[in-house]
Parts: structure tokens; sequence; C-alpha cells
């Protein structure tokens, strides 16, 4: 069965040793901002009721409830000094859950949604053609564990053999710093959302120094492309190539991918195993060029959400237009509208 497990730490190595420890032992990791209010910490908290909580000795009081059972990764570690330092047999198959990441909660209470080993997996086969990740692939992990973002910058990283640089929470925030660390560490793989990136344009304005980018990705908001041309000016759309990826925590971090080039916001097409339906609101689909309700189909969909039955059914709809039992779609409650090339823009 799906074990929950929560993990309350700063960026760190402890941040990384809970994950992967909870993923070997078989459970699903419930990422806790520290950046988060005490309400929303609590909330989630008793909402997910995870087997354990893994945190780190600073952060413990901020958490505290007496009926999870708590290991404080930082001074506790010789409760683990009797079990065995082999690399564990797991049990796991690919329909079990990998993590339970909560939304934002902007449209009522934060909802934890359900995702598995194979959502992840399929995301990095679907996408393996456009990107041709590998071991020598350097990537940051930018955002929070807690924001789906991370899924992508992490498993993207270690699922490949490459190597994983976590940036300091206060590096992230000054554009300046993050792009001598870009340099430093030689990074090929970046993820930003469009507003982080254009503080990054403005630090590497005037720098004459080469970085080793291959491939940027936006995701987690929308793209306003004009901010992007003093970086086209500069570098061109080649080396690195940008690429805009639209997506939802429900349907495992990114649905859409679009190669751009300068003054190009589209969200482009969906990934190869998955399916867009922009439709109206009788479920009918909507012209080409006539805005609608964006709905997503495929191998990425969630589960569903943690103790929400009600909101599941009502989000993820039986397909209106497939004949295979038990086959969903998303409501992503985002307008988009179909352009005649085929590629989506988002509204």
């Amino acid at each position: 069965p799906d074990v929950l497990v929560g993990l309350f730490v700063e960026r760190s190595l402890d941040m990384m040793v809970g994950l992967l420890g909870i993923l070997k032992a078989g459970g699903a990791y419930v990422p806790l901002d520290a950046a988060y209010p005490q309400e929303r910490l609590h909330y989630m908290l008793s909402d997910a009721k995870p087997a354990i909580l893994l945190t780190q000795s600073k952060l413990r009081e901020r958490i505290e409830q007496d009926s999870i059972p708590t290991l404080c990764l930082d001074t506790e570690a010789h409760v683990l000094t009797n079990y065995p330092t082999s690399n564990p047999p797991s049990n796991t198959t690919a329909q079990n859950l990998a993590y339970v990441i909560y939304t934002s909660g902007s449209t009522g209470k934060p909802k934890g949604a359900l995702l598995t080993h194979a959502n992840v997996l399929r995301l990095f086969a679907a996408t393996e053609g456009q990107f041709g990740f590998n071991a020598h692939d350097v990537w940051t992990m930018f955002h929070s564990y807690a924001f789906d973002f991370s899924v992508w910058e992490i498993w993207g990283a270690l699922l490949h053999g490459g190597k994983l640089v976590i940036v300091p929470y206060l590096i992230a925030r000054e554009p300046e710093r993050f792009h001598a660390l870009l340099e430093q560490e030689g990074v090929t793989i970046l993820n930003q959302t469009p507003s982080a990136f254009a503080q990054l344009i403005a630090a590497d304005q005037g720098k004459t120094s080469q970085l080793k980018l291959r491939k940027v990705i936006f995701g987690g908001e929308a793209l306003n492309a004009s901010v992007l041309h003093p970086w086209f000016d500069k570098h061109g759309a080649e080396q690195p190539q940008l690429i805009n990826m639209y997506g939802i925590t429900e349907t495992t971090v990114h649905v859409t991918y679009q190669a751009l080039q300068s003054g190009d916001a589209r969200i482009g097409r969906p990934l190869s195993d998955l399916t867009a339906y922009i439709l109206d609101e009788n479920l009918q689909p909507a012209p080409i060029g006539i805005p609608g309700e964006l709905y997503v189909g495929g191998a990425g969909l969630a589960r569903g959400y943690l103790n929400r039955p009600e909101l599941t059914a009502e989000k993820f709809i039986p397909h209106p237009y497939s004949s295979t039992p038990g086959e969903r779609l998303y409501k992503s409650g985002d307008l988009a509208r179909y352009l005649p090339d085929g590629n989506i823009d988002y509204l």
C-alpha cells in the first residue's frame, strides 16, 4: 500500500537524502516548504496524515504534532545505526505513489495531487526526443521542492545520470550571484519561470563570459515574449534553445512543448503521450481560433486529489471522446485557443 512520508527540510543535502530514502523505502514524499506560513503547514500535515515526518532540529518546533512520529535527520541519525547500510530491495511498482504535491489553494483550500512513479517516468520518456538529456548535463534545482517544477529538475538530472546543483535560497533570489553560479558549475539545463529569467537576462547584459547552457525551459506562469528580446539579440535562438512548456501539477509538470523564436509566446503542442482539447461549456470542441477551456488527457493524469473525492470527480471527468473504459480528461480551468497551424495559444 501507499505510505505517505512528510519531508520538512531546508534546501540542502538533507533534502536529497530524505527524498531518496523515502522512495527507496517504498514511500511517497509529501514536501513541506520551510518558507510556508504556519497555518498552511499545519493544514497540509493534518490533511495528509503522513506515517512519519522527516525534518531538521531547527525546524522541528515549527511543525510539532504529537500525532505524527518525527525524525530529525541531523540530530537523530543514531536511531538508524542498527539498520543495514546496503541498498534495500524495493517492492515499489510503477503504479505506487511517488509524491503528493499540494497546489497553491488559490481557489480554496490547498489540495494534494496524487502522482505515481509511472507518471514521472513517462514524462521523461515522452520528452526524450526533444531534449536528449544525458549524463553530461548539469541541472540546477532552482525551485522549491514543494513546487512541481522541482520534479522535473531533480529527477531529470538523476534519472539520466547527470549532475544536480542545489541552488541556495538566497542565491536563487540574487540574479548576479545566480549567473555566476551557472558559469561556475557549467550548467547546461536551466528551468525558470519567465519572471525569474527576466531578472537573469538583466544580470547577463554586458557580460562577456560564456555560459554553457544548451536548454532553458520555461514553466509555472504565462510567458510575455517581449521580455526575451534582449536575450535573443545577444545569444540567438539556438545556443541555448529556449523552450516554453505549459504545465499543471495534476498532469505531471508539463503538458505542451514549444521551441521559441524571438516574439513567440505560444505553448505549442501536447507531449507525445498527452492530448489537449479546447472545449466549450457543453464539452463540444471550440472551432480553430475560438477560445475555450483547455482539457488534458493521457498518461500524465494524476490519480486525483488526496481525501477529496468530490473535487476529483469534478476536475477529472470521463473522457467524452474516447471508447476506452475509464479514460479521463483533466479540466484545467485555463482558457486557450487552437491556432491554424495546430499550436495552442494560452489565453
